[in-house]
């Protein structure tokens, strides 16, 4: 059996019992992978490269998600100075006053933010992050394709791939680097899915690694990888007429959940605690967001019709790409059905007719965006448009499919660029923010239960980012017993003794009892004690600041972050799901690339 390796179909020997068509077998021709890889790497740093170079001239797009990223990243970059290793609460979100946001969002974006935000100024790390996030792209492609496509075709594959319309969409529109970060692994999923579905077992844990990785960089590509892995899984058994694949391949996903149980166990238990709910409201849910669909707030109706546009134009190209592609059916068979399965989903599933399924699967729903399917149909997208240009057997049809393929797409780009928003102090403002101990906005979802963050104080009194951020709200207040409002701490004296994201330890003394009210929202992670005697704080009414009654004297009070249950068992059972792969690993080896099929 063939396993992945770069072979010339002229010069191998098949099985006659093996059908041609059936097999997964490449039509490269025997160059070195070293060479080619390095070949192709060069072509898709360039095109990597190409797509963001309007950032050094016109400064960072202002995208949807552009603020809500760069906090995150400043964020944990900073709890790491302060020795925090793996942030789990946002120190400076709600105004200073902080919330869960680390254990709910995914950590491959955050982390690489955050990683690239130590090495570079702020205002160059979105750049940084697209264009590391579109070189994986490309790459993932690339491995993906060579297996099928000769060597221009392969890397024709992965520039497109790299460069898609929808992926333009995200950075210049969206600003959503963990989305863009978690469909550039799509093709390596697929690629390894591949494998396992034809009974390959030693392709088990890079299909593991490849779907832990999608759901620990965004929750929606993990849904949107969930559910199309497993239809190109089922399409490779009925077409293979076997289902010996099925079962490696479900091993493979489960311990792929687990590897990423760290994240995904606690992130779903203490959704109890949060308004996880407020991610889907009503602006937000797939009924409003189909292609084309009017049934919106304004601003959410114009930017539809835009992306809606965008994927017009993607299934257009699939359709007649495909068309031409199918010329090489008996070469391509049982790829042929998958992606042809993957790009009929992916165009339902964008449309409302489409919505009896999203009301039915599990977890589809938090999608929000049925458009956000174009993720997978960029895969037979690009796969279909460097296909067809190498089903021409005449060189220069080849690169005139080509050329027409990249006219079309510069095309969409220019157009793309030039309806984005540009503006360059996203990073600046929310450094400043920072800085003058004041923070950034919060968001809906990770709010605690009872909380309304937007009537948390420090809100600005101005939308204009080159404005000073107001002053920091102090961090000990006390509560009016008669009135219930928050009022300056009055009769007392505070000395700090620590004040981080995860920790804030402090004395108080006091020539009478009173609440303390401290600047933190109340989370049931949060232990407390006071002079050593651990306590239920309590917390102030729609706000849900944290109050901690104290007598008259001297007290010494604790607040630390703990590691609940829930976290200690995701972590064990990413523990032992690594530890499984790797002695899996160590039995089925993985096939030595290196060596040619003679």
């Amino acid at each position: 059996m063939l396993r992945g390796r770069n072979i010339n179909r002229a010069s191998t020997n098949i099985p006659d019992s093996q059908p041609r068509g059936s097999d997964f077998a490449s039509l490269n021709s025997p160059v070195s992978p070293a060479v080619s890889s390095r070949v192709a790497l060069l072509f898709i740093v360039l095109t990597a490269t190409a797509v963001i170079a309007p950032l050094f001239f016109l400064g960072n797009p202002s995208g949807h998600d552009i603020q809500f990223h760069l906090s995150s990243w400043m964020d944990a970059a900073r709890q790491w100075r302060e020795g925090i290793i793996v942030p789990r609460w946002s120190e400076w979100a709600n105004w200073g006053f902080g919330e869960p946001r680390f254990i709910f969002y995914p950590p491959i974006s955050w982390t690489l933010g955050a990683a690239l935000g130590s090495l570079l100024p702020w205002e160059l790390v979105p750049g940084a992050m697209i264009w590391i996030s579109l070189v994986v792209a490309g790459f993932s492609m690339w491995i993906l394709a060579r297996e099928w496509l000769p060597g221009p075709a392969a890397v024709a594959a992965a520039i497109f791939f790299a460069a898609d319309p929808y992926h333009l969409v995200m950075l210049y529109y969206r600003s959503d680097f963990a989305e863009l970060l978690g469909a550039a692994l799509f093709p390596l999923l697929f690629w390894a899915a591949l494998h396992v579905a034809r009974g390959e077992r030693r392709y088990v844990p890079a299909l593991s690694l490849a779907f832990a990785a999608i759901w620990l960089c965004n929750d929606p590509a993990g849904v949107m990888a969930t559910y199309s892995v497993v239809l190109a899984i089922l399409i490779v058994c009925i077409a293979q007429r076997s289902p010996r694949g099925l079962f490696w391949s479900a091993l493979a996903l489960a311990a792929g959940f687990a590897l990423a149980a760290f994240y995904l166990f606690p992130a779903v238990y203490e959704q109890r605690w949060v308004q996880i709910a407020s991610a889907i409201n009503d602006s937000l849910q797939p009924p409003h967001n189909f292609l084309f669909a009017h049934n919106n707030e304004l601003g959410f109706v114009q930017f539809n019709m835009r992306v809606s546009r965008v994927a017009i134009a993607m299934i257009a190209s699939t359709c007649i790409a495909g068309v031409f592609f199918a010329r090489r059916y008996r070469s391509f068979r049982v790829l042929w059905w998958v992606l042809l399965a993957v790009a009929i989903s992916s165009t339902f599933i964008m449309l409302p007719p489409s919505l009896f399924l999203w009301r039915l699967l599990p977890k589809l729903w938090f999608v929000q965006f049925p458009w956000r399917w174009m993720d997978t149909l960029a895969i037979p997208l690009a796969i279909f448009v460097a296909g067809a240009a190498e089903s021409f057997r005449k060189r220069w049809a080849f690169w005139l499919v080509l050329v027409i393929a990249a006219a079309g797409l510069v095309t969409v780009a220019a157009l793309i660029i030039h309806d984005a928003w540009w503006d360059s102090e996203d990073a600046s403002y929310l450094t400043r923010g920072i800085d003058a101990g004041h923070g950034f906005d919060g968001t809906d979802e990770y709010a605690p239960l009872g909380v309304s963050h937007w009537d948390l104080p420090g809100e600005p009194p101005t939308d204009d980012k080159e404005a000073p951020p107001p002053a920091e709200t102090l961090r000990i207040q006390q509560l009016n017993q008669d009135t219930g409002d928050v009022i300056p701490l009055t009769g007392a004296s505070v000395i700090y003794q620590s004040w981080f994201a995860e920790k804030r330890i402090f004395t108080v003394k006091t020539d009478k009892p009173v609440s303390l009210v401290v600047r933190l929202l109340n989370y049931p992670a949060w232990g407390v004690q006071i002079d050593g005697t651990r306590i239920q704080p309590g917390y102030v009414d729609v706000t849900g600041q944290m109050v901690l009654p104290v007598t008259t004297g001297l007290h010494q009070i604790d607040i630390l972050f703990r590691r609940t249950r829930d976290r200690t068992l995701g972590i064990v059972i990413s523990l032992l799901a690594a530890a499984g792969l790797f002695a899996f690993a160590r039995f089925f080896p993985f096939p030595d690339t290196r060596r040619s099929v003679e």
